[in-house]
């Protein structure tokens, strides 16, 4: 009887065994999913980052190059 009892407790911590190393694979690979995005996410920033700095000139060259956004002399025009 004993020995039934030690083999149901050896069995139960087996289960918990599996299924805790189970969880901890499926955790991994949840790390491993999300370290990905991360990854890609930093990427898709930098691209970002260096077409917001091209507009940005882009923009800048417009304004310059514009005769509405050039600094006037208020004080003539009122003549």
């Amino acid at each position: 009887m004993n020995c039934d009892i030690d083999d149901l407790e050896n069995q139960a911590e087996m289960e918990e065994k599996t299924r805790l190393i189970n969880q901890v694979l499926e955790l991994q690979h949840t790390l491993e999913d999300l370290s990905a995005r991360v990854d890609a996410v930093k990427e898709e920033n930098l691209k970002l980052k260096s077409e917001n700095q091209v507009l940005g000139q882009y923009i800048e060259n417009l304004m310059s190059a514009s005769s509405v956004f050039q600094t006037t002399d208020t004080k003539s025009k009122r003549k």
